[in-house]
């Protein structure tokens, strides 16, 4: 079986290779692509059923914060520029070794509606979020997957047993669309610097056709790779919930 870790290696946020050895490998550079100059965020706004809850969205390469800027044909946007000094900062980083793909979609389904009519995907849900949740309270930055509205797709096809567990981490990877970097807390927050001079304009006729292009893109090499496609080796849902795979005992099964 592919290691879910494996599958997480494209994500490892680029200041953690950029700063090794550096002596400014504390600060963190993020973009955040909105309609409109955001400048200081401010603690306790925006939406609770966002990926990870309630928090100031961000991503770590510019050109996804301008494509993300331009979610609408014809309207443009800014990559809004900060930096954040992280010393003093507890940062849960689902990239790493200590997580796995289910621990992510746990929190995503907590946050997120996934549509589970079905029975079986209810009893998906609840069973992922019981056995591979993270209690994210007690941080005050979160790195990890962005589930845009193609990705999201693929999410449901998991938890409605059509993907494997393998065929869901492969899919995450599709279109190359990076991962987010999450505010949560005050104490984060008091920490952001706005970088005005940095921040950039996007142009909609620009980026709005290469967003498109990346999720369009993200679902045809879906459709090609992994949804159209038995993976009859592949660990399902149902089989997680069969043999009792927790987060304690999934390395038996990796």
């Amino acid at each position: 079986m592919q290691s879910f870790y494996n599958a997480m290696l494209d994500f490892i946020p680029l200041w953690w290779y950029n700063t090794i050895g550096d002596d400014n490998m504390s600060k963190l550079y993020i973009y955040h692509g909105s309609d409109h100059i955001v400048g200081l965020p401010q603690y306790g706004l925006g939406k609770s059923y966002n990926d990870y809850g309630l928090g100031f969205y961000c991503t770590e390469i510019i050109e996804l914060a301008k494509e993300w800027a331009c979610y609408e044909k014809g309207k443009d946007g800014y990559a809004n520029t900060y930096s954040i000094e992280t010393d003093g900062l507890n940062i849960l980083n689902l990239s790493d070794d200590n997580y796995n793909i289910l621990n992510w979609l746990a929190i995503l389904l907590k946050n997120r509606h996934v549509n589970t009519s079905l029975p079986a995907a209810n009893q998906a849900k609840e069973y992922i979020i019981k056995n591979f949740d993270v209690d994210i309270s007690k941080y005050d930055i979160i790195i990890g997957y962005r589930a845009d509205d193609s990705y999201f797709s693929f999410v449901r096809d998991f938890v409605n047993n059509a993907i494997s567990v393998e065929q869901l981490s492969n899919a995450m990877r599709l279109g190359k669309l990076g991962e987010q970097v999450v505010l949560k807390s005050e104490k984060a927050f008091k920490k952001v610097e706005y970088l005005d001079s940095k921040t950039e304009f996007a142009d909609s006729n620009i980026y709005f056709p290469k967003r498109e292009k990346r999720n369009i893109d993200a679902q045809t090499q879906y459709l090609d790779t992994d949804r159209n496609v038995i993976d009859d080796d592949g660990m399902f849902v149902r089989d997680i919930i069969r043999k009792k795979i927790t987060n304690e005992n999934i390395k038996l099964y990796i």
